[in-house]
């Protein structure tokens, strides 16, 4: 697989915080990465990193072979980054048609209207809401709320789609529902980079996990080599027995930490 996106020695201070500090690794075209650490680990600001709400203070970031080191969010839209958000932001007085319809307008073809809508179908159609299409936002469920986030990025039509706890707040049929929709989005092509606090699931979609502690990358590798990493389980996992059992569960559960 060549690589889709690299990080190279990307560092970002906020004042006397340094957020995220001289951090490189590289995401794959095709694979899902995993994103972990504990909370405040750097995880949400290297999001905003990659898709250009913020500049990095040192180092590069380069996707699919462009240098888009501090390009504004609109722009990297167009290289093909899209994303999700932690707390869901919906255009709460508009349809789900139309929320999708926006990520189709403001993604990576900047499509005109009548090819957006249908993209925004195609996009509402792949994360099950295409029953849903003529509701207000406002109006949907949590678990909606959630779907129709991940439609309106998949709509941009993205290469890579940047996942912030697209599971948070789910029970555990909801859950199943959106790995298995998170399954389909990478089976159509697009790479994924995921941050998780699930710990079951995120072992069980992810290729490979790269670790955050204080904003510094503690850990890289396969899911069972993280789970057995000794750094790891003291910064995060934190009980050996919860890393035992996620080395050698298949992660259809749902078990969480953090």
């Amino acid at each position: 697989m060549s690589t889709l996106l690299e990080l190279d020695r990307v560092s970002r201070r906020f004042g006397g915080l340094l957020a995220v500090n001289n951090l490189s690794f590289v995401i794959r075209e095709g694979e899902i990465l995993g994103l972990i650490g504990p909370n405040g680990a750097g995880k949400s600001t290297l999001f905003n990193l990659i898709n250009g709400v913020f500049a990095p203070n040192a180092g590069r970031i380069v996707f699919a072979g462009a240098d888009i080191t501090g390009e504004r969010p609109f722009l990297v839209a167009r290289h093909g980054i899209a994303r999700t958000h932690q707390i869901v932001q919906p255009l709460t007085n508009m349809t789900v048609l139309d929320n999708c319809t926006v990520g189709a307008c403001f993604g990576r073809e900047n499509l005109p209207l009548h090819r957006a809508t249908a993209a925004a179908r195609a996009a509402a159609a792949m994360v099950g809401l295409d029953d849903r299409l003529g509701v207000l936002a406002l109006n949907l469920t949590i678990a909606g709320k959630k779907r129709l986030e991940l439609a309106r990025a998949l709509a941009a039509q993205p290469k890579l789609l940047l996942l912030d706890e697209v599971l948070a707040g789910l029970n555990p049929t909801e859950i199943a529902h959106m790995i298995a929709v998170i399954r389909r989005i990478r089976d159509s092509g697009v790479t994924i980079l995921i941050i998780e606090h699930l710990m079951q699931a995120i072992m069980s979609l992810s290729d490979r996990i790269v670790v955050l502690n204080y904003g510094e990358k503690l850990a890289e590798g396969a899911p069972a080599e993280v789970a057995r990493d000794p750094q790891v389980i003291e910064a995060y996992l934190g009980d050996p027995k919860l890393a035992a059992e996620l080395e050698n569960n298949n992660g259809h559960g749902s078990s969480a930490h953090g």
